[in-house]
């Protein structure tokens, strides 16, 4: 083997070496960003499930209590945020209060016993129950995808590739700070 063929394969056998993390991480990064999307696509799919639930529960309930106008005004409020929020902060801004609103909904729901016992109303009932666990579960694995995401990201030397492609950190699915507060339910009626 001639002494030029051989510095050649060196070199060669040199790029290789420093090529290939980079395709590695390069590669890992785009695999962990689809992990995100599909994430943040299976929230929103589950967020469109239940208000397309929404208003089923809501008719239902208006046959019942008439005088509850401004949490159904709520609702409705709540679910046009959820369907006009352009990034993930305000879809979840968004989520909090129509959740919010729901709860409320679902307090005035306490003083309508025969409203509960409504065959309509309790199926709805047990189909937004189980939406509500599937955004639940939807949340903690955007939020893992995330998790993994952002770690890689800022990792050595896959910082550097980060870097070099944009590769941006992705923002966590968040409770606003009024998702923390028990809502208030008043039961007068104006008397």
């Amino acid at each position: 083997m001639n002494k030029t063929l051989r510095n050649i394969l060196i070199v060669i056998g040199i790029l290789i070496l420093l090529v290939s993390p980079v395709i590695s991480g390069y590669n890992k990064m785009i695999s962990l960003e689809q992990k995100v999307n599909i994430a943040q696509g299976n929230i929103e799919s589950d967020l469109q499930r239940r208000s397309d639930l929404i208003p089923n529960l809501v008719e239902t309930v208006k046959g019942f209590a008439k005088q509850e106008e401004k949490i159904f005004t709520d609702i409705a409020n709540a679910r046009a945020k959820l369907g006009g929020a352009g990034n993930v902060n305000e879809r979840a801004n968004a989520d909090n209060e129509l959740s919010g609103a729901l709860s409320r909904l679902l307090v005035v729901v306490e003083n309508y016993p025969e409203l509960k016992s409504n065959e309509n109303f309790r199926s709805l009932m047990v189909q937004l129950e189980g939406t509500e666990n599937r955004i639940n579960i939807a949340r903690k694995d955007y939020n893992t995808a995330v998790s993994e995401y952002n770690t890689t990201i800022k990792k050595f030397p896959n910082s550097l590739v980060a870097s070099v492609f944009r590769f941006g950190e992705k923002p966590y699915y968040k409770a606003s700070e009024g998702a923390k507060e028990v809502p208030k339910v008043d039961f007068n009626t104006g008397k």
